[in-house]
């Protein structure tokens, strides 16, 4: 008698119930164009997604170049766009050199494991975004991960190291908001010839002189050490990403990142609208001040109300849940009160504590963040309880 045969994905039936028993169930959502909740979920940090000088750059594009970029960078993937992209934004964040990549994870993955490799170390924070993680696995370098936020941890580090070696680091950590001790981690890198990459994803357009990130705040713009990634689908209101930093780092990618030679260069149309939202910047720099001044007052609000929230050093503002279970109603809730919000449970939280995610923005008006308190504080699970 002939056995069936196993099936071979069987044990992913077992994997999704061990994902409901522990409240992790993950959904796709599909939003429309238009919606009638307040975002506080998304990324839009400048609100300039749906700027008419940005969507205008991005429809002109697509009609003059195409819908898609056609090919990798180095075959037909490079038009000019990419190239005053490019220019404007090492021009803007005061380094030598920039290169767009299609995201922000590619970027990440091309400069980690770009810059590293066999026989090389790279000191990883342990709260890091999972990008500069998979860098790390993909780097074949040694990987020490060390306490989060702790320049003395990587100093040691580095200290039993002779070889090549790297620190990464998010400038601003996406979870809670906080943000990296930059200089600190400079001086120990320098203490011991290594570099630091710095993910900027977070304090690109919030932090530093006119929005110019947490690298220039800290004085480390064009230092000859230090290299720097940023999203343009954040504080841009676009897609892709770009690392910034040494011209000669900048040619050693272009010739090795495999994340960049073997990848389809960036959308021409999302290409025009980062352009578009970086002059915007430029010209209107308060939008990086409203941002933080309106994740200040989300922050003050919460923790006047008791909620237990983590003070945001940029655009994101988090609040702890009691349980996994617990976030998921809240933001249901939150969203039925007409507020979107994030819900970071794990594995997405290094610390395994279940939060709802807020992101200021610099078009929320000052009533947008007064209803968004209401909503919050009135549906928090503690005070579902006293209401029952």
């Amino acid at each position: 008698m002939t056995e069936a045969p196993r099936d071979p994905f069987g044990w992913l039936d077992e994997a999704a119930d061990r994902r409901r028993d522990a409240g992790l169930v993950r959904t796709l959502r599909p939003r429309d164009a238009v919606s009638p909740l307040l975002d506080l979920a998304g990324n839009d940090y400048l609100g300039l997604s749906r700027h008419p000088e940005v969507t205008a750059a991005a429809a002109a594009a697509a009609h003059r170049w195409g819908a898609g970029a056609t090919g990798s960078r180095l075959v037909t993937g490079s038009t000019a766009l990419h190239a005053e992209l490019e220019a404007e934004l090492a021009r803007f964040c005061g380094v030598e050199s920039a290169l767009v990549l299609s995201s922000g994870y590619a970027a990440n993955l091309a400069a980690v494991t770009a810059l590293t490799g066999d026989g090389s170390l790279v000191v990883s924070d342990a709260a890091n975004h999972a990008s500069l993680i998979d860098g790390c696995r993909l780097s074949r370098a040694r990987t020490a991960v060390v306490p989060h936020a702790d320049p003395d941890a990587v100093r040691q580090a580095l200290a039993g190291h002779a070889g090549r070696a790297m620190a990464v680091t998010d400038s601003v950590f996406s979870v809670d908001g906080d943000a990296a001790p930059l200089s600190g981690l400079s001086a120990a890198c320098r203490a011991h010839g290594a570099a630091l990459l710095i993910d900027d994803a977070h304090g690109f357009g919030v932090l530093g002189e006119g929005g110019r990130g947490a690298p220039y705040a800290a004085g480390l713009a064009g230092a000859a050490d230090t290299v720097v990634t940023v999203t343009l689908s954040k504080s841009l209101g676009s897609q892709g990403g770009a690392v910034l930093g040494p011209a000669r780092v900048i040619e050693h990618l272009v010739n090795t990142a495999r994340t960049f030679i073997f990848d389809t260069g960036l959308a021409p149309a999302a290409t025009a609208a980062a352009l578009a939202a970086l002059r915007l910047l430029r010209r209107e720099p308060d939008r990086a001040r409203r941002v933080r001044t309106v994740a200040a007052g989300l922050y003050a609000g919460l923790t006047d109300a008791g909620l237990d929230a983590a003070r945001p050093d940029a655009a994101v503002v988090s609040v702890r849940a009691p349980s996994a279970s617990a976030a998921v109603r809240w933001a249901a809730d939150c969203r039925a009160e007409g507020i979107l919000t994030g819900c970071f449970r794990p594995p997405s939280v290094p610390d395994g504590v279940s939060r709802l995610r807020l992101t200021a923005r610099a078009d929320l008006t000052d009533a947008d963040v007064t209803h968004t308190l209401k909503a919050i504080t009135r549906t928090a699970p503690g005070a579902r309880t006293q209401q029952r």
